[in-house]
């Protein structure tokens, strides 16, 4: 059995281009080793194999049988951060229970009803920056997923309590996405004491104090049952899987983490890159304006949320720089037969979001921001995969694509808006995710006039 061929750097090498630029390095692999290749992260541990063909990505992410190992064994770097309860660290029966517990509050009427949520943080946040002031867009865009997951996850408006959650949460994403972060995980051994130098100590006790105050928020909860509220904590704690049993508050906490760090630190993100791709292209900002002024006089966020050009350029935006550029590991457990190489058992497989959507035989000219490619044809689910696919498919996706777009409408329908600097931006690891490489800077140059009753009427 041949693994694919791979870069023949020593591992550690590879470990350190892999934690400070994956992106350019799984560019330079498929380069010169076409869309399968292997890498080596440690010379310890079992070779990595990455691919980017949308069919072999179909085989890994819906292989369910006794060739692949379930991936939840695999995310042990995020249990740190998420806990052993996550339905991203767990798998089998388990990860199939958390599932079908977290599902409803993401579908359907309950969706939906945090849409006035979305819209009335928006204009909050965005009121704040003044006429003629740049200020940085991913700052303005956290403001507001933060404030959203808040809200509409935790059920939280304001007090004590809220402010002080949202601050140790905000601190501790923020500490989460540096490359040292990256690094710790990757390195358990730098996971203690240093004296002087405790950044991962630091960071522990930040997750202890947002724990302590998750923790309490739970138990009142459980205290003083409401059945009237529609946040996810309280749908979460009102839910039962096959055999009654509730979730336990390790496991709501776990999966309430999950959901900031999923929710919140992805969607801030592909706000700030769809911000500064229509303000950076103006033939997108007009196609885009002149949609949204013909919504007429009710549209309410169904409407919005099948805005054709608006879904065109929301999806090219996670398409050209996905937030979360793999798909989660699978281990090969028997023999496997994948494009042409039969895989020995212990290699780990992992499906290329950034190579997939970067190729030309997919979308031409790749490098190029075209929103009407999302108009001319309909991609595949394994050709086009910003949240993942088969049954890790990222379960917030409805509500996220739902937030990007109200937040969008909202922000460019009451606001002129100009980049400061038109350079181009790219994409950077931001802890495991990747973020813009600098700050976007933008400015309100005026007010606009919203015509839509659901985006509230602002004065000029």
């Amino acid at each position: 059995m041949k693994l694919p061929n791979g870069p023949q750097m020593p591992a550690l090498l590879q470990m350190l281009r892999w934690i400070s630029n994956p992106m350019s390095f799984m560019e330079a692999c498929a380069k010169r080793y076409g869309e399968i290749f292997t890498i080596r992260l440690d010379k310890n541990s079992p070779p990595l194999v990455i691919v980017s063909n949308p069919q072999a990505q179909q085989q890994i992410l819906t292989n369910d049988t006794k060739e692949l190992e379930a991936p939840g064994e695999m995310n042990e770097e995020f249990e740190s951060l998420l806990g052993k309860h996550s339905v991203i660290t767990i798998s089998g029966a388990e990860h199939q229970r958390q599932r079908q517990l977290l599902m409803p509050p993401f579908h359907g009427e309950r969706m939906r009803n945090y849409s006035q949520v979305i819209t009335d943080v928006t204009e909050q946040v965005i009121s704040q920056y003044q006429i003629g002031r740049p200020f940085n867009i991913r700052s303005a865009t956290q403001a507001i997923t933060l404030r959203v997951i808040m809200q509409a996850v935790f059920g939280l408006y304001e007090g004590p309590r809220a402010e002080k959650l949202q601050q140790f949460l905000g601190d501790l994403l923020e500490k989460a996405s540096s490359r040292l972060s990256v690094a710790l995980l990757y390195f358990p051994a730098l996971q203690r004491d240093f004296g002087p130098i405790n950044f991962w100590g630091k960071q522990k006790r930040l997750q202890q104090e947002a724990d302590e105050l998750i923790y309490q928020e739970i138990r009142e909860r459980r205290e003083k049952a409401d059945s009237s509220r529609t946040d996810i904590l309280s749908l979460l704690m009102a839910a039962r899987d096959e055999a009654g049993q509730p979730m336990t508050d390790e496991e709501l906490r776990d999966e309430l983490v999950t959901l900031l760090v999923a929710g919140h630190e992805t969607t801030a993100t592909a706000l700030a890159w769809a911000l500064y791709w229509i303000h950076k292209i103006p033939s997108v900002r007009q196609k885009l304006l002149q949609e949204l002024d013909s919504l007429g006089d009710n549209p309410d966020p169904n409407i919005i949320f099948k805005l054709p050009y608006l879904n065109a350029v929301c999806s090219e935006t996670l398409r050209i720089y996905p937030v979360g550029i793999l798909t989660f590991p699978r281990v090969v457990k028997t023999p496997l037969l994948l494009s042409g190489y039969e895989l020995e058992p212990g290699t780990v497989l992992l499906g290329s979001i950034y190579l997939t959507h970067q190729r030309e035989d997919i979308y031409p000219e790749p490098k190029q921001f075209k929103p009407e490619r999302f108009l001319e044809r309909q991609f595949s689910a394994y050709e086009y995969l910003p949240f993942g696919g088969g049954s890790r498919r990222c379960i917030g996706l409805a509500f996220a694509q739902l937030e990007m777009k109200l937040a969008l409408v909202k922000i460019l329908s009451s606001r002129e808006l100009e980049l400061v600097n038109k350079g181009e931006v790219r994409p950077k690891r931001r802890g495991l995710v990747t973020g813009p490489d600098r700050p976007i800077e933008m400015v309100v140059t005026s007010q606009r006039q919203v015509k839509s009753p659901i985006l509230q009427t602002t004065t000029v």
